[in-house]
């Protein structure tokens, strides 16, 4: 059996969930039942075939509602991996930090290039921490504390998954020192970063190796898996950006979150409109039952 949740970023309503059964219907899935996982908000229709054909007749059909499908076991995740930058927070942090040093279009040009899947991201990583030379080691706790902000619904979505026994790992191509912060205050068990380099007081233009990149991201991800014992059907991974594709394509449900064309196009789910919280709501949890965010 397969099930496709619909998640309003406003309110979902009855007849729209009559609608998209009929569509699922006609597509040819054999519709089982529908219902609530929370009413006005969130609801599932049960199916018992053709997901990708699910999928399509329902993805982008009504306003500001996004769909998941998945297969009804395992719906509930015991490991989540999770990307950092413009997905855990709202930032991107070495475009934040380049601001400061008074270079933020030089870098954020190659930020989002290389999210774009265009470049390589350890080459332009190296880059543009080469660019921040010089720059006082003090700015990045300026920067954290004055730009960086966590998404909606990360911590309610990390900590609700904690608490049902979830492992949690935060797996960025970002820096250990935003990262390791971030990752306490949102509840994950661990964080993996890349580490700027430093000396006396300043960044010295590097980054160690080895870089955290698209490989680590999904090393990460089997590693859990074979050292936890889970099925690679009851993971959770959680990106926006090209170096998080592999990851994202190796998890049982891989979500692309406000995620850039071609990690949308390529990911099992998307996340366009709502927060983190839809990921609570694809699991079937409620806002009742999710632990404080």
């Amino acid at each position: 059996m397969f099930i496709a949740t619909l998640i309003a970023a406003d309110t979902l309503d009855a007849g729209e969930i009559s609608a998209a059964a009929d569509r699922v219907e006609v597509a040819g899935c054999a519709v089982a039942g529908s219902g609530w996982v929370e009413e006005g908000k969130a609801a599932d229709i049960l199916f018992g075939q053709a997901p990708d054909a699910a999928r399509a007749a329902l993805e982008g059909v009504f306003p500001s509602v996004d769909v998941v499908v998945q297969g009804l076991f395992a719906r509930t995740k015991k490991l989540l991996v999770a990307d950092m930058d413009s997905t855990m927070i709202t930032v991107e942090c070495i475009d934040e930090l380049a601001d400061y040093a008074g270079i933020r279009p030089q870098i954020a040009a190659v930020t989002d290039a290389a999210m774009r899947g265009e470049l390589d991201f350890a080459e332009a990583l190296r880059a543009r921490v080469a660019l921040l030379k010089g720059l006082d080691e003090a700015v990045i706790a300026r920067c954290l504390a004055e730009r960086v902000a966590i998404m909606p619904g990360a911590r309610a979505l990390v900590r609700t998954m904690r608490a049902r026994g979830a492992h949690t790992v935060l797996v960025s191509g970002g820096f250990t020192r935003f990262a390791d912060p971030v990752a306490r205050d949102i509840g994950f068990h661990a964080a993996i970063a890349n580490v700027l380099g430093v000396a006396d007081g300043r960044l010295d233009g590097t980054v160690a190796h080895p870089i955290v990149d698209s490989h680590t991201k999904r090393q990460t991800l089997m590693a859990n898996i074979t050292a936890r014992a889970i099925g690679e059907e009851a993971t959770l991974a959680v990106g926006d950006g090209a170096n998080d594709l592999a990851m994202i394509r190796a998890a049982g449900l891989g979500v692309a979150y406000h995620a850039k064309p071609i990690v949308a196009q390529a990911a099992a789910a998307r996340i366009d409109y709502g927060d983190l919280s839809a990921l609570l709501y694809a699991q079937g949890i409620s806002r009742a039952h999710w632990e404080a965010g």
